[in-house]
């Protein structure tokens, strides 16, 4: 049983990173088409303009947590489909 859990935990992981990643490059491309130039590289930063600093931070963090979230719940998914059940913990609903 503990090893199926390492085993979730890795394919659920793996799926999250896998998508972050082409959300990144899929952001980046998109910024780079409509505002003509790369995504600020330090949002924190005193030469980044407020506004820059507040669009890439909310356009990425929403579209990093929706893909994590579409990735994570597509391979509980597969791994259903893979050994008739949900991974051990996934079904479990707190208030």
């Amino acid at each position: 049983m503990a090893d199926r859990r390492l085993l979730w935990k890795a394919v659920g992981s793996l799926s999250g990173v896998a998508a972050g990643s082409a959300t990144r490059a899929l952001l980046r491309a998109t910024w780079r088409r409509t505002r003509g130039g790369d995504p600020p590289t330090n949002p924190a930063s005193p030469t980044t303009q407020w506004s820059e600093a507040l669009i890439w931070a909310v356009a990425s963090g929403v579209a990093l947590a929706v893909t994590r979230l579409i990735a994570q719940r597509g391979a509980a998914e597969a791994w259903k489909a893979t050994t008739g059940s949900y991974p051990a913990g996934l079904e479990t609903v707190s208030p």
